[in-house]
């Protein structure tokens, strides 16, 4: 399974402008590209300059590689280097060509012509602190395996639930208190945040495995950025970010964002030497906690409660209970949709998923509802923008009956569905369902 969330050019800002020249002159863009592909090597100029101040020193390798920045509207590709067939055009100094459409358009790390590439999604971000960390986090994606941190994408449902998202936000205010603080206030702080993530993970039995897997995998990658773009203004980046992070809808698949740069600047901030021999199974708040000797509190629902008091308990559980009845009538808008009424189910077998992880909802036991995704695999390309259920061990995917069997592409409410040959629709387990089959 391939899950995507959307070598360094030197001198290149100072080349940009003739590098758009060149390409109007070869008349093989468009004026609205040009401006396109100066700002591309504008952009791979940044990249390169975060990446060698680094110097590897953050990994312990080089962030620095293959970048490629590619357009969903037309799957237009702008790179820093050549793939290995030389199968992109040349003009300049810069690499122009287009995805394949087995390759999904995302923030990710993607193989290609035989290289791992950071590919970003055009346009970046205008603001040049959040293109920055967005650039650096998707460079760790790229090497993210090769230091022992392979990507896990495991699904956080808990945190769609009012417990979840109460205790991990209360988390997030006592980080926040944590890093405006120095010594003592910011020790009882920590203690406080460890003692709302123990509790929160006592509520819910999977959460501490699940939670862990993610921050090791998103966590690390903003932190990454977080670290690289802002330097001596990373504690405030990720103050920013914290206090940012209860407005995203689903939390879900978005958590990590949010805590992992905070953990990861205290732990910086104790002076514990902790990316040295990072592994998959450590857990970012333990190793905070060794890092500052704290003592293991008991996650009681009396004490956490009476500590939370001081964090806005009350005004935020009041606040969450609106959003709560919100998501119940969604979950049963796409239990409806997805799970009573006629269905097409599809096989999962070398998925490669691109989806928006601010927009991620369970459905319990049943599975995962992307209301927006793109998924490749061997029957062919699905696409949908009103809502897909991808079972929980991620061997199907779920949408809406198609509208008419016959036709091709195969459509339905809000999806279409590229179809390989050697692959055929068939009638469902129920009457009105689909399912796909090979071909005899």
């Amino acid at each position: 399974m391939q899950v995507e969330a959307l070598l360094p050019l030197r001198g290149r800002l100072a080349n940009s402008l003739a590098f758009a020249i060149a390409l109007a002159v070869a008349g093989n863009v468009s004026a609205e590209n040009q401006i396109h592909l100066a700002l591309a090597g504008h952009y791979f100029g940044e990249a390169s300059a975060l990446c060698e101040r680094d110097a590897g020193s953050l990994w312990g390798v080089s962030l620095c590689g293959p970048m490629l920045f590619a357009d969903p509207k037309d799957r237009a590709v702008v790179a820093n280097q050549q793939l290995a067939d030389g199968g992109l055009s040349v003009i300049e100094k810069a690499f122009t060509g287009t995805l394949p459409s087995t390759i999904n358009v995302a923030n990710s790390a993607v193989d290609w012509g035989g290289a791992k590439w950071t590919m970003l999604m055009w346009p970046l971000p205008k603001d040049a602190r959040q293109r920055a960390i967005l650039l650096m986090h998707e460079s760790w994606h790229r090497i993210q395996s090769q230091i022992g941190l392979p990507a896990t994408m495991p699904a956080n449902n808990h945190l769609d639930r009012l417990e979840g998202r109460l205790w991990v936000q209360l988390e997030w205010r006592a980080l926040r208190a944590a890093l405006a603080a120095k010594g003592a206030q910011r020790r009882r702080a920590i203690a406080d945040a460890l003692l709302f993530r123990g509790h929160r993970r006592s509520l819910f039995p999977q959460a501490e495995a699940d939670e862990r897997a993610l921050e090791m995998n998103e966590g690390l990658a903003e932190y990454t950025g977080v670290k690289l773009a802002s330097g001596s203004d990373a504690a405030a980046e990720a103050i920013r970010k914290l206090g940012d992070g209860g407005r995203v809808e689903s939390l879900v698949r978005s958590f990590a964002y949010t805590s992992g740069p905070a953990y990861g600047v205290l732990l910086d901030e104790a002076g514990a030497k902790w990316r040295r021999d990072l592994r998959p199974e450590d857990d970012l708040g333990a190793l905070l906690r060794g890092a500052l000797a704290l003592p293991q509190r008991a996650p009681a629902q009396k004490t956490a409660v009476l500590e939370a008091k001081r964090y806005g308990y009350d005004s935020l559980r009041a606040a969450e209970e609106t959003p709560n009845a919100q998501r119940r009538e969604r979950f049963a808008r796409y239990r409806a949709a997805l799970v009573d009424g006629p269905v097409l189910k599809l096989p999962l077998q070398r998925m490669r998923i691109q989806f928006n992880p601010d927009e991620v909802y369970p459905l319990d036991q049943l599975g995962t509802v992307y209301p927006s995704l793109r998924i490749v695999d061997n029957w062919g390309v699905l696409t949908a923008s009103a809502g897909a259920l991808v079972a929980p061990g991620f061997d199907r995917v779920t949408v809406s009956a198609p509208l008419e069997s016959s036709l091709r592409p195969l459509r339905g409410e809000g999806w279409t569905l590229e179809l390989n040959e050697g692959w055929a629709l068939v009638p469902g387990e129920r009457r009105g369902d689909y399912a796909l089959k090979r071909a005899n």
